[in-house]
């Protein structure tokens, strides 16, 4: 008579373990996505979430890249726990087959996330400079999951399962790399450095003026070239005037660039922030409120 092999706690716990983690990350990425929907702050001891969370690569298709954070948690959540809820004593071999199947899937969801997460740590450090505890969290849950997942049940195919994480990892490389090739933004100049977006609207005599006084007021505002948000700040202005207003490039990689003097301000924890009068003030401002705080008190019929 055969002994029966024990099963491990590891057995035993790791999915219910992965659906853990899951549901953490799920509500971290959630509150993050809610953050930047609304252009508020992260809450964090540091400046670098709300720089990651302004970056150009918080967003893809036009949705944070955080919201797909949530669904991929919400999904490995879900596939850890839905064999669970089948009694193996009723139905033990619907059982085993999803066992199977969602095995398999939180192999391939965990290699995705954690191949993904390292392309972003290594942005994190060699371009964005900063210390985000999110992506940091981030990256330790997904690395953490799949640790759960290699180890949280017994492979009898090792060499497929070495097949499958290969392809998983080439597919969610070549993805990350084409979603996050550079562009020049489709304009060409003859100062180095990227440039952005082409400011798409037409000033008026009010944003000129207002322009020419943040400027004379000794008015600043911080950007970098990717930042969605000071792209929709120099939209209001106009193609004319955003020429015209103070701005100050933060990103190394953008055209005269004063990266420096940017990390050397705690307030300027985000992007684009205005220094006015000595206040801080983070986000897209509308034309008005500028002008409020400035002392403005030229033309305000604003076209943009």
């Amino acid at each position: 008579m055969s002994r029966r092999r024990e099963t491990s706690w590891i057995h035993r716990w790791s999915r219910l373990l992965i659906a853990a983690i899951a549901s953490i990350g799920a509500a971290g990425t959630a509150y993050l996505t809610i953050v930047k929907f609304l252009g508020g702050s992260a809450a964090c001891p540091t400046s670098g979430c709300d720089l990651v969370l302004t970056s150009r690569y918080a967003t893809v298709f036009g949705l944070p890249l955080t919201l797909f954070g949530c669904l991929a948690y919400l999904s490995m959540g879900i596939l850890a726990v839905s064999p669970l809820g089948i009694n193996p004593d009723q139905n033990k071999e619907l059982r085993q087959k999803l066992e199977s199947w969602t095995w398999l899937l939180l192999f391939i969801g965990s290699v995705s996330m954690a191949v993904f997460s390292g392309y972003l740590m290594y942005i994190l450090t060699s371009e964005i400079k900063a210390a985000c505890l999110y992506c940091i969290a981030s990256a330790l849950f997904t690395v953490s999951m799949l640790a759960l997942t290699l180890f949280g049940r017994r492979w009898e195919d090792v060499g497929q399962l070495l097949f499958v994480g290969v392809i998983s990892l080439v597919v969610v490389l070549t993805g990350t790399l084409a979603i996050y090739a550079p562009s020049d933004g489709g304009t060409a100049s003859s100062i180095p450095g990227e440039a952005g977006n082409p400011i798409t609207t037409s000033s008026g005599q009010a944003e000129l003026a207002l322009a020419d006084h943040l400027t004379e007021s000794g008015a600043k505002m911080y950007g970098a070239w990717w930042c969605p948000h000071c792209h929709d700040q120099k939209q209001l202005f106009g193609k004319e005037a955003s020429k015209k207003i103070p701005y100050i490039e933060c990103d190394s990689q953008g055209q005269n660039p004063q990266t420096e003097l940017c990390r050397s301000i705690d307030e300027v924890r985000g992007y684009p922030t205005w220094e006015i009068n000595g206040q801080f003030y983070s986000g897209s401002q509308a034309l008005d409120t500028l002008a409020n705080v400035s002392g403005y008190s030229g033309p305000r019929n604003f076209t943009n």
